[in-house]
């Protein structure tokens, strides 16, 4: 296969970025999209020219690293994959590929494809965790925790913050990623202490951040490669609005349950 890439290059975060066009030539169908830009990379460094910068670790689907907007979707054209799980047989022989960081003010450009995540650190930082002791590590079959709240508690911890929930979003909204790690800790016994304080801080920390509000376009949902329902948004919600009934929202910031 040859392609035209179309890339976003940007020296630094506070440099003009640009266009440039790259050809990519006898990539192999079987190849995954970060390996077809490896192969492009040792090209443009034969050629004295600066390889392009993108973000990638695990390279399993796991990490969420693979940050990427690929002809204006999150992640490229396949549902339910990350960038690095994405092969080129998707795309056609002589296809052009437009190829982006994401695009959000709260993930500033670093470099190139490279975006600064750090903002979703600083939400989990804000209560999405359990800092309560907890005891030993009973049996897992003597935790009271029923088989629906239990599939629903791992669907949302299926969340690898890869940050495609906010590139995809026309508002740059964080509610799906929020959402998911708010839920997940929620819906198990040992999250229940903090659970008013975690909600409260960890929405006004995305608020914080910058971060769109949700106005349920839905495209989060579309573009997550762990296919996270927009239902933990619901849930979410319903969680922020039981605290602040109960008056959670005035003693968060002082590190008190309400």
């Amino acid at each position: 296969m040859n392609l035209t890439l179309v890339v976003w290059r940007q020296k630094a975060s506070e440099s003009q970025g640009r266009f440039e066009t790259y050809p990519a030539k006898d990539v192999s169908p079987d190849m995954s999209f970060l390996e077809m830009l490896d192969v492009v990379n040792e090209g443009l460094t034969q050629q004295g020219i600066e390889p392009i910068a993108f973000d990638h670790d695990c390279r399993e689907g796991i990490c969420g690293a693979c940050s990427l907007t690929i002809n204006g979707a999150a992640h490229g054209p396949d549902r339910g994959t990350t960038v690095c799980q994405l092969h080129m047989r998707k795309f056609k022989d002589g296809d052009t590929l437009v190829i982006e960081p994401w695009r959000a003010k709260a993930f500033p450009v670093i470099r190139d494809l490279v975006v600064d995540r750090s903002a979703f650190d600083r939400i989990i930082q804000a209560g999405g965790y359990i800092s309560v002791s907890t005891g030993g590590v009973p049996d897992a079959n003597a935790i009271p925790v029923s088989k629906d709240r239990a599939e629903d508690a791992m669907d949302a911890a299926a969340c690898i913050g890869c940050g495609a929930c906010v590139a995809a979003c026309p508002n740059a909204s964080a509610m799906l990623f929020a959402a998911a790690k708010v839920s997940h800790l929620a819906d198990l016994p040992q999250g229940q202490i903090e659970r008013e304080r975690r909600v409260v801080n960890m929405v006004e920390a995305m608020d914080r951040e910058g971060f769109g509000n949700c106005t349920n376009h839905y495209e989060c949902m579309q573009a997550c490669p762990k296919e996270i329902p927009v239902k933990f948004i619901a849930q979410m919600n319903r969680e922020y609005l039981r605290a602040n009934l109960k008056g959670t929202r005035k003693t968060a910031a002082s590190g008190g349950a309400g």
